[in-house]
C-alpha cells in the first residue's frame, strides 16, 4: 500500500493487526506511526491500552505477551515498537503475525532498512496486515512533494520558491517539513510562498543561491556570476564549495543530456531533465550557450575542483572562496 493509502484508511477508521512500516524515508514512517499512537484511541483509553516499546530495549518475546492481551474498556489496544530496526531476533515474531490479534493494532517502525521481502515474517505480515516500504525521493520530486504539503495547508508556492527550498534543504522531509511548518506560521499576508518569504523566514537569500548561480552561467553573465561567487566565498559556512559543486554538476549535467534527446518537445525535455515544466525555456537557452564538448570540459573542471576542495592536488591551503572564483572563471572562459 503507498503512504497516502494507508493514512487515507487510519482517518476512515479502518485499522489492520499488524503494520511493518520500514524503509529509507523516516518521515513517512514516523508520520504513520504517529498517526496511530496520537489518534486510534482516546486519551482515557491510551493508560491501559497503549505500550510504546523501543527495539534496542525490547525483546520479541514481551513484544508477543503485551500484543496477545485484550483491550480494557475500549475495542482496540495498540503496541508500537519505535526503532524496530534494533530488535534483536526479529523473526521470532513471526509466529504472532501469521495469527494476529484482531484486537491488537502492532505497529513495527523499521527504519532505513527493509526485511528481506522472502522471509516468512514479511510474508506473515503482508498477508495479514500492512507492509509499507518507504522510499527516498529523488531531488527532482521534492519540488512537487513540497507543493502537496503545503496544499494540504491550504496554502501554494512558486515553482521558484519550491526549486530554492529544495537547493537548500536538500531531500530531508523531516527538515523540510519543519521548515515548511515555520513557514505556514509566519507568513499572514497571504496564502502563496514566495522566494521573498523565504529570504523573510528562512534566512536564505533569493539573489544569491546556487539557483541564481546557475541561472547567471546559464546565460553567460559574468558579473552576476561574480556578485554570486564572490557572496558565497564571503558566506563559506552557507554555501560551502561541495555544495556549489554539486548543484553545478546536476545543473550541467542536464545541459549535456538536452543536446542528445531526440524529442525536445517541452514535455519530454522536463520528463527526461527531471526538472518542472516552468523552467524547461531556461535549460534549452542556456545549452545553446554551451556544446557538448564546452560542458564536457565543465564536468571535468567541477570534479577537479572537488578534489581540490579536499586538499588534493593543491600545493598549500587555498581557501574555498578562491577555489570557487577559480572554477567559476574557468567555466565562463
Amino acid at each position: 500500500m503507498e503512504y497516502s493509502d494507508i493514512l487515507h484508511n487510519l482517518k476512515k477508521g479502518i485499522y489492520h493487526p499488524i503494520y511493518l512500516l520500514q524503509g529509507e524515508e523516516a518521515y513517512f514512517i514516523d508520520e504513520l506511526s504517529d498517526y496511530i499512537e496520537d489518534n486510534v484511541l482516546t486519551d482515557a483509553e491510551k493508560g491501559f491500552n497503549q505500550t510504546i516499546f523501543y527495539g534496542k530495549d525490547s525483546d520479541p518475546v514481551t513484544i508477543v505477551e503485551a500484543s496477545l492481551r485484550f483491550p480494557m474498556m475500549a475495542s482496540k489496544q495498540v503496541i508500537i515498537v519505535k526503532e524496530a530496526q534494533s530488535l534483536s531476533k526479529i523473526e521470532t515474531l513471526t509466529s504472532y503475525a501469521e495469527k494476529p490479534l484482531a484486537s491488537t493494532i502492532l505497529v513495527l517502525a523499521y527504519k532505513y532498512k527493509t526485511l528481506d521481502s522472502r522471509t516468512k515474517l514479511a510474508k506473515a505480515i503482508k498477508k495479514n496486515g500492512v507492509l509499507f516500504t518507504s522510499k527516498k525521493l529523488y531531488e527532482n520530486k521534492i519540488p512537487g512533494w513540497i507543493d502537496g504539503f503545503l496544499r494540504t495547508h491550504n496554502y501554494t508556492i512558486t515553482p521558484q520558491a519550491a526549486l530554492l527550498l529544495t537547493s537548500y534543504l536538500g531531500t530531508d522531509l523531516s527538515k523540510i517539513a519543519n521548515e515548511l511548518n515555520k513557514l505556514v506560521i509566519a507568513v499572514k499576508d497571504t496564502t502563496k510562498i514566495t522566494p521573498e518569504h523565504i529570504e523573510k523566514n528562512i534566512g536564505l537569500s533569493k539573489e544569491f543561491n546556487i539557483l541564481e548561480l546557475q541561472n547567471a552561467l546559464g546565460e553567460k553573465n559574468v558579473l552576476k556570476a561574480n556578485r554570486i561567487i564572490n557572496y558565497f566565498g564571503a558566506n563559506p559556512t552557507l554555501n560551502p564549495i561541495q555544495k556549489t559543486v554539486a548543484g553545478l554538476y546536476f545543473y550541467f549535467s542536464k545541459l549535456f543530456t538536452y543536446h542528445f534527446l531526440k524529442d525536445k518537445s517541452e514535455r519530454n525535455v522536463a520528463a527526461e531533465l527531471r526538472v518542472h515544466p516552468f523552467f524547461v525555456k531556461e535549460y534549452v537557452s542556456a545549452a545553446k550557450r554551451y556544446s557538448p564538448t564546452k560542458l564536457y570540459e565543465i564536468m571535468g573542471i567541477l570534479r577537479e575542483y572537488d578534489m581540490k576542495s579536499k586538499g588534493f592536488n593543491v600545493s598549500t591551503m587555498v581557501e574555498t572562496g578562491e577555489l570557487q572564483k577559480e572554477m567559476i572563471y574557468k567555466i565562463l572562459h
